[in-house]
């Protein structure tokens, strides 16, 4: 079944008629029945946990739309809460972590190999994800990258530049190693357990790599992307990788031949046909449609759409946005892009 999957055809290197379409953020609050889902669990962190439920709305987006493609629901966060950070939720506002800028906050947090009776009812989400999605959909995993991971635990929270993050990398370089080093260990652990239990894919996101310059793009964000990428490949040698640099820009050439990842995901501030001629050449690429296409819908979206498909159709493509779905999105449009995709 695995070589019918048009997903995973694309992430070999095979360049399809029609490009497998899948969406960031797929099971979300832009979907009224997430929302009733969301309301059930209680709380964000609460549905993340709740294995059935987190099956539950992974499921709904495949039921409405038949994505190529199901991305386990989770959070980037779980794993600095595992490894012994308090993280909540504000409404309206989003995470908050408690900090770690010390070497006193440093040593508190447990090694990497202890994080998994707290993410084990992940892994049971993807087990339940597994039986249940239909046979020609693939089952995605992911986690964060190291280097936007950090950003969190250092900051306590999402900022506009990720200043505390780089203030600590200049300030306590040793320390800042040292938190990404115990990411990247916890990061293989995850991802490892994840394909044990049913992911065919996984995906690192990157989300803040972009505001890494020059060296410390290749030290912060392309190092633990590789070194990542090849300790999966030592033990899951047939379970296909997605790297995320987000807001990488150049970044991204020959970002695949130095990472080992079989597919990179493309932000929408890429042109489609440049990144076509300086990424695709290396292999399978995923993106990029700008996500303010399903808010505002209409002809703009079906243009946009045809572009995309029309820029990589030389070579392997999973069509997908350039960056998560927003919660304003309407439906309907999700609809109009995948038909307007499948339409060729």
């Amino acid at each position: 079944m695995a070589e019918t999957k048009k997903m995973l055809r694309a992430l070999a290197g095979e360049k399809l008629d029609t490009p497998p379409i899948w969406m960031m953020r797929q099971a979300g609050r832009y979907l009224p029945e997430y929302k009733a889902t969301r309301a059930q669990a209680g709380d964000f962190l609460s549905l993340c946990y709740n294995s059935d439920l987190a099956a539950e709305v992974t499921l709904q987006p495949i039921r409405r739309y038949g994505f190529d493609a199901a991305i386990m629901f989770a959070d980037i966060l779980l794993v600095p809460q595992a490894l012994g950070a308090d993280l909540w939720f504000v409404t309206g506002e989003g995470p908050r972590l408690s900090t770690i800028t010390t070497q006193a906050g440093f040593d508190a947090l447990k090694p990497a190999d202890a994080i998994h009776d707290k993410l084990a009812p992940i892994y049971e989400t993807l087990r339940i994800l597994s039986r249940e999605l239909p046979d020609e959909t693939t089952l995605i995993g992911f986690a964060g990258a190291p280097w936007t991971v950090a950003t969190y635990m250092i900051a306590g929270r999402g900022t506009p530049d990720q200043g505390p993050a780089h203030a600590l990398r200049q300030e306590n370089p040793v320390l800042f190693e040292a938190l990404l080093d115990r990411i990247t260990e916890a990061t293989i652990d995850y991802l490892s357990n994840q394909i044990k239990a049913g992911a065919e894919v996984v995906k690192l996101f990157d989300s803040w790599a972009g505001s890494l310059k020059g060296d410390d793009f290749n030290k912060y964000a392309l190092e633990p992307c590789r070194r990542i990428t090849s300790a999966l490949k030592a033990r899951h040698p047939d379970t296909p990788i997605i790297g995320f640099p987000r807001g990488a820009g150049e970044k991204y050439i020959g970002f695949a031949k130095a990472t080992g990842v079989d597919c990179v995901a493309l932000d929408n501030g890429l042109n489609a046909d440049w990144a076509a001629e300086h990424v695709q050449v290396d292999g399978c690429v995923q993106g990029n449609l700008d996500p303010a296409h399903m808010v505002t819908g209409g002809q703009p979206l079906i243009d946009a759409t045809r572009a995309v498909v029309r820029s990589f159709s030389n070579g392997p493509h999973i069509f997908n946005l350039g960056h998560g779905i927003t919660p304003d999105a309407n439906p309907e449009n999700v609809q109009l892009m995948i038909d307007t995709v499948r339409a060729g």
